[in-house]
């Protein structure tokens, strides 16, 4: 893919959520599954009828501790879709109705049901697939030890173009060294602390950013520090070097 140095990712029993948190987890999948079972229905009913293919797209991602899991989600690329793991809103293999999925978040809804299993929390770090996560380095490989999340503050309150410069496209590269780093610094502000309202919060703040409301980004200093985007000074939180325990590009 690259020639970026490659390291297996060594399972271990990693983070799991709180007591609280889990409860949280359970009582959110089964309401969200009740109350959004005939909207699933019907966008499963009209991936299967918009292009050829499953309605459900199933891929091995990296869980807690490093340990795989099976994800779900709504397809939203042509079935058979070669080239690399990194894809962004304006990829060609994206069909119409995927890249509307995507823009509302819809195409991950179907993860309510990994919620419910236990393989994914809520809130917490995006869950990365293996061929990326064998390329991350030694400072951002901490964030496997925690469960993935459905949602989290890294997915709504961190921009690709605050990384990037003006033109410049994800590629891996630039995935793994720039955009990896930030985004984990940002995950590791809710990380470091996750309470019951901590979670609430982020949870709020992924509502308020679906209905198209200006949710603050934040930003990484060059020393690792992290900021509300335009703030005069102070941080949010320390880098990810601490150890604490427009959304990133995203498989098929």
């Amino acid at each position: 893919m690259t020639d970026l140095p490659v390291h297996p990712v060594d399972p271990s029993d990693g983070v799991p959520p709180s007591g609280a948190r889990r409860a949280l987890d359970v009582c959110g999948a089964l309401l969200g599954l009740l109350f959004l079972a005939v909207p699933l229905a019907l966008v499963w009913c009209a991936v299967r009828l918009s292009s050829p293919g499953p309605g459900l797209f199933r891929q091995t991602r990296v869980g807690q501790g490093g340990r795989p899991f099976t994800m779900l989600k709504f397809r939203t690329m042509r079935t058979g879709a070669g080239g690399l793991t990194v894809t962004a809103n304006a990829d060609p293999r994206l069909t119409r109705l995927g890249r509307m999925l995507r823009e509302w978040s819809l195409d991950e809804l179907p993860q309510l049901w990994n919620v419910l299993r236990g393989d994914m929390t809520l809130v917490g770090p995006r869950p990365e697939t293996y061929d990326l996560a064998v390329r991350y380095g030694p400072d951002t490989r901490w964030i496997f030890d925690h469960r993935p999340g459905l949602t989290g503050v890294s997915e709504v309150r961190f921009r690709d173009f605050d990384v990037l410069g003006p033109g410049e496209t994800v590629d891996v590269v630039n995935y793994i060294e720039r955009i990896v780093p930030a985004r984990v610094a940002v995950d590791a502000v809710y990380l470091r602390d996750p309470s019951v309202r901590a979670t609430l919060r982020a949870l709020w703040d992924t509502v308020r950013h679906i209905l198209g409301f200006t949710v603050p980004p934040l930003a990484v200093a060059p020393d690792g520090t992290v900021r509300e985007a335009g703030a005069a000074g102070g941080s949010a939180g320390d880098g990810a070097g601490d150890g604490a325990g427009d959304h990133a590009p995203d498989a098929a």
